[in-house]
């Protein structure tokens, strides 16, 4: 849902993401096609952005 904010501590770090009216995922000023690339640059690795924030089984 637009608006909806998701976080996740990562290394230390909170790290908030914004789902915008497009579907696009924003994060530090950026916009990302999805949570799955937003977990990417977040984490430097490849990571199901869902399973990364929390959003499905097996959450970290």
């Amino acid at each position: 849902t637009p608006g909806t904010r998701l976080a996740r501590e990562w290394q230390g770090v909170r790290h908030e993401v914004t789902v915008e009216c497009d579907g696009r995922v924003r994060w530090q000023g950026q916009n990302y096609r999805s949570l799955s690339e937003a977990a990417r640059a977040i984490t430097g690795s490849r990571w199901n952005g869902p399973r990364f924030f929390g959003l499905r089984a097996g959450q970290p």
